[in-house]
């Protein structure tokens, strides 16, 4: 008799567990509990791309170095980066910094050109007049080109060209290879570039041109 009851007793055992769960408690635990599988996550879509905005300047970084300094307690060592930043429209500058690390030194220079970028002068798509320009043991060489002759010129030189938005230049470096000497001459030769009026006169700028002597 025993286990005949048990037997009449186990389907209605299984009917209790198998019932639905009442809605008035389904409500409250899902009020409580947090959100249902429709619901918004709290953090908006994590997954998805944020729109970043537009920088404002391009950078390229030129040359990355390692470099030691002797103390009293060892060497100490740090990166050091140089970076050209432009906005391919007359803006252009650079930076030099070190850091602990590649990342920091990049961004430390990164930050320097912003500041010290400077606006050049561009008459249609190149550079008003030739200069010769001599920093430490580098010249460089700058000449005006026609429309479609493109940007012939190499390394650090090229690099500044491109990023400053001058589209038809001859350039040529008559000096020391140095990539930052380079970068410093062809800075400075573009900054003393000087627009040229109908009647012949250059305007006046801050920067002088320095006068080099090339053998022919």
């Amino acid at each position: 008799m025993a286990a005949l009851r048990l037997l009449l007793k186990a389907p209605a055992t299984a009917d209790y567990f198998s019932r639905p769960m009442p809605s008035s408690f389904s409500k409250d635990t899902k009020q409580q509990g947090g959100q249902g599988r429709g619901a918004p996550r709290r953090g908006g879509d994590r997954g998805g791309r944020r729109d970043e905005e537009p920088r404002e300047f391009d950078q390229r970084t030129l040359d990355l170095a390692r470099v030691t300094r002797v103390t009293k307690g060892g060497k100490r060592m740090r990166f050091r980066a140089c970076v050209i930043v432009g906005d391919h429209k007359g803006r252009v500058g650079y930076g030099i910094a070190k850091g602990i690390d590649v990342q920091m030194a990049v961004n430390k220079a990164a930050r320097k050109a912003q500041k010290t970028a400077m606006r050049i002068h561009i008459v249609e798509g190149t550079i008003p007049h030739m200069i010769l320009q001599k920093f430490g043991a580098a010249l460089v060489m700058l000449k005006p080109a026609p429309r479609g002759t493109g940007i012939k010129a190499g390394g650090a030189t090229r690099v500044v060209l491109e990023l400053s938005g001058v589209q038809n230049v001859v350039a040529k470096a008559l000096g020391s290879n140095n990539k930052i000497n380079n970068v410093r001459a062809t800075m400075a030769a573009l900054e003393a570039l000087q627009l040229v009026s109908k009647d012949g006169r250059r305007g006046r700028t801050k920067a002088t041109t320095e006068t080099v002597a090339v053998d022919a």
